[in-house]
């Protein structure tokens, strides 16, 4: 394998100006969540190029570019949808206009993760390029609607698609590492109510507001107790929005409500999150609501593929046969050892290992602070060397670890 590690490097560094190109072209598109098709068509047109065997988009409006017809199948994922802008003050360049040298690509998306999505498609031209097929079928996803709602693709393409790869290489940013598991999340709704009345005179109603403060002071109480895990780290929560009603600026308020993105770690799971907050004494004497948030936003195909906002924690061994896949392909390629990691973030594989028990293992360009950031950047370099890993990791895995695959997966989170 040696010489192959070196051909296909060298191939990689050779289709840097291309990546940076094919980059700098998705970034110049904007894709906000349920807004990606043009982005999905720009990707199909370069899978085609580039020689993929067969390209498809689903009902979802997720891309599937397949590369050979082998019994092991191996799929690879960037969702290729973004945030937004946030306040292009904080912009030293356009985010979508962007800026390049010789290092970096900067512009919305460049880690958080078009660049995955890039580099996959280059490693599958190495691949035809240096005749790399085997017994596999390497599928290459971009799938849609992660920023909104993480891992409801992956629900899609198992359930719908009927597709059940044998592990999922996850291509969001890894800082160069290797990442074999994440906290889960949830969004969770806490409601008040009260009764209005002419603010001259507030004694004579019920504010919902008053109410939720002294619920905010405990949550943010919980936050600080909540459970730590030696790998995962600790469980978090923080209140990410407030809503009221009132019938105008010279009333009480009768209705608040506040969002909260809750991090589960290992051990923590979407009832016992729940159940902390509905045992609040603030919580209790107000009477409040708290529930899961529902997502339910059509796909920019029209399609609505509703799911409760519970992303599940997911952690795989570190001696797992996806690890010394990716671990081994590393070694060989760049002769040094890789860093064993975890996300900050999530990421699809919420549902793909969380839900399904589908192993999942992380390596992609970028960085991980890059995400949702102002100039937010990726490296050239970071391109280069996902694109030779992606184009290696099928046939190491074929040749030396499927054989050793256990029928199920043990999420170690439970």
């Amino acid at each position: 394998m040696k010489n192959t590690y070196a051909e296909v490097l060298k191939l990689a560094e050779k289709y840097k100006p291309d990546m940076s190109r094919f980059l700098r072209d998705l970034i110049a598109i904007p894709s906000e969540s349920c807004d990606e098709q043009k982005v999905v068509l720009r990707i199909k047109e370069e899978m085609e190029k580039v020689g993929f065997d067969k390209v498809e988009i689903d009902p979802m409006g997720n891309i599937l570019g397949y590369i050979g017809q082998g019994k092991h199948l191996i799929a690879m994922d960037a969702h290729i949808d973004t945030v937004g802008v946030g306040n292009p003050e904080n912009w030293q360049y356009d985010p979508y206009m962007g800026y390049e040298d010789d290092e970096i690509i900067i512009g919305r998306g460049a880690s958080d993760q078009t660049g995955g999505m890039v580099s996959m498609v280059y490693a599958g031209k190495i691949i035809k390029d240096l005749g790399l097929e085997d017994d596999y079928t390497l599928v290459v996803v971009g799938s849609v609607q992660e920023e909104d709602c993480d891992g409801l693709c992956w629900q899609y393409i198992i359930n719908e698609d009927k597709l059940r790869p044998e592990f999922v290489v996850i291509t969001e940013p890894t800082d160069g590492k290797i990442y074999r598991g994440q906290r889960g999340r949830m969004e969770i709704k806490v409601t008040t109510k009260g009764v209005s009345c002419h603010g001259s005179a507030p004694e004579r109603g019920d504010n919902a507001i008053y109410k939720m403060a002294d619920i905010l002071k405990e949550l943010r109480a919980l936050h600080e107790n909540l459970q730590d895990h030696p790998f995962l780290g600790k469980g978090s929560l923080t209140v990410s929005e407030i809503f009221h009603t009132s019938p105008s600026r010279c009333a009480v308020a009768d209705s608040c409500w506040i969002s909260i993105d809750r991090r589960l770690t290992a051990g923590e799971d979407g009832e016992l999150a729940l159940n902390q907050i509905r045992n609040l004494p603030a919580v209790k004497v107000a009477g409040a609501l708290v529930e899961m948030y529902t997502y339910e936003r059509p796909a920019y195909t029209g399609l609505l593929y509703p799911t409760e906002a519970y992303f599940p924690t997911w952690l795989i061994e570190d001696g797992h046969p996806v690890c010394y896949t990716l671990e081994d392909a590393y070694k060989g390629l760049f002769e040094t050892d890789p860093v064993v990691d975890k996300w900050t973030f999530s990421t699809n594989g919420v549902s793909i290992m969380g839900r399904y028990g589908i192993p999942c293992i992380g390596f992609g360009p970028g960085h991980e602070d890059q995400a949702h950031a102002p100039n937010e950047r990726t490296w050239k370099k970071e391109l280069v060397m996902a694109a030779a890993m992606y184009a290696v990791i099928p046939s190491v895995y074929v040749s030396k670890y499927a054989a050793q695959m256990p029928e199920d997966t043990k999420n170690l989170v439970e």
